[in-house]
């Protein structure tokens, strides 16, 4: 059985006009459904995680734009085929034309188990080597997600680390003051279409979330500053990056205008001209689908590419970011730093299974570290892994705003399963979200 195929349509003028919910330069209208296809069967309203979608049963639907969170569960569910994507395909490969540019692919991990399912291999098939070279062969370098995941472990773990020293061990130090206004339970904030859902419905949970970008964004701002000054010595003005992604949230995300800190950081540091107008970190996003069309404009088939080791540092990679593609992998790769350094010691094993959830809606375990500032005292650490937003989030976060979670650590992710299962993938005709829809777990770790 082959993948279904998924029809998109190009940015229009008001995309990015902003409005609503959405500020000037937010791409907006990234799925919507066709009216000449729909049939009102109901499917997509019954996995839209936000209520976004409209319509009576048997009546054509629609979906508003304001509360929508572009995560796309509604198109890679549609038994008909009914609902699109926007894509930026032919801006990017405009790009790849342009030799003044150099083209950056920043390739999210999940995107290396569904690509190859576009090609006719069967789900899940590997195609890391195969898939780097790939992308060279079409004009690309490569900034692995995987590596800018690294960089999400260190940031987001060292971050959960302050705030147990502060709001755990009473660690009042002056470097650790702000995070007295972020308290715990911690929430992850890789997914954006969870950061939307927050945003829109849920604020008072706002405090709670990590303050580091997700692997996409900081890839982007790592290539027009560490790399393109460092390494490449390219002009980060002819840097266009481009994110490979299993979600098509991704596309939103890179088009939030604080996703700039490359230029305002190149602008600070004197290493672009006065009159250089702001650029984002991420200049456009294809998803797992794209990236396969983009292949197939240019006669390119992973399969029958000679597979090439990585050989540039920004192709390197552990694999604790490896795991970011599934439910639990965040959580799993934060814990593993987090228990290094408040323990001062490395775990009897790095496979942490118990937060490991993409089989279930809700995942919820307890994880014993021995805290170096009490001795080596073992203390109880309640991790909770959320993955489907639809039927699950809710309770959770009303006892956070209530003050009542059980919980030090949250890990939320839109889609069912997480980013292997995200609205970008390829499409399989009887539906993808069908990862425990329904079933209620209990909280209590």
């Amino acid at each position: 059985m082959g993948v279904q195929k998924i029809a998109t349509f190009s940015p229009s003028e008001k995309t990015f006009t902003g409005g609503g919910t959405f500020l000037p330069g937010e791409v907006k209208g990234i799925i919507r459904i066709n009216p000449n296809k729909c049939v009102g069967c109901d499917t997509c309203r019954h996995h839209c995680p936000a209520g976004a979608i409209k319509g009576s049963l048997g009546v054509t639907h629609h979906i508003e734009e304001d509360l929508c969170l572009s995560c796309g569960q509604c198109l890679v569910n549609c038994p008909f085929g009914a609902i699109e994507q926007m894509s930026f395909l032919d801006e990017v490969l405009s790009r790849l034309k342009d030799p003044d540019y150099t083209v950056v692919a920043i390739i999210a991990p999940a995107v290396r188990v569904a690509l190859a399912e576009e090609f006719g291999a069967p789900p899940g098939t590997l195609t890391v080597h195969r898939m780097h070279a790939a992308f060279k062969k079409a004009g690309f370098r490569i900034y692995e997600n995987n590596l800018a995941a690294d960089q999400t472990i260190m940031e987001e773990g060292y971050e959960f680390i302050a705030k147990v020293k502060y709001w755990l061990l009473g660690d009042k130090t002056p470097e650790l003051e702000k995070f007295a206004e972020h308290p715990l339970p911690h929430f992850t904030s890789c997914c954006p279409a969870w950061i939307r859902y927050a945003e829109l419905y849920w604020p008072d949970i706002l405090p709670h979330i990590s303050g580091a970008k997700s692997p996409q964004q900081m890839a982007g701002a790592t290539v027009k500053t560490w790399v393109a000054l460092r390494l490449w010595n390219i002009d980060p003005r002819k840097i266009y990056t481009v994110g490979i992604m299993p979600c098509t949230a991704k596309i939103y995300e890179a088009s939030r205008p604080e996703f700039k800190s490359a230029f305002y950081w190149l602008k600070e540091k004197g290493h672009l001209p006065e009159d250089t107008p702001p650029f984002p970190d991420v200049d456009a996003v294809l998803t797992t689908r794209d990236a396969a069309e983009l292949f197939r404009c240019l006669n390119i088939n992973p399969l029958n590419v000679s597979p090439e080791k990585e050989t540039d540092i920004t192709e390197v990679y552990t694999g604790g970011a490896t795991i970011f593609g599934n439910s639990g992998g965040v959580t799993e790769a934060a814990l593993r730093t987090a228990y290094c350094v408040l323990s001062g010691q490395e775990p009897s094993s790095w496979n942490i299974e118990a937060v490991r959830g993409h089989t279930t809606g809700v995942r919820t375990a307890k994880l014993a570290i021995p805290l170096k500032p009490l001795g080596g005292k073992k203390a109880n650490f309640h991790i909770c892994v959320v993955n489907g937003v639809k039927n699950h989030l809710e309770p959770i976060l009303e006892d956070v705003v209530i003050g009542k979670s059980p919980f030090h650590f949250i890990e939320v992710m839109n889609c069912p399963g997480g980013c292997i299962n995200g609205g970008g993938q390829p499409v399989n005709p009887m539906g993808t979200s069908w990862i425990d829809p329904l079933l209620p777990l209990p909280l209590k770790a």
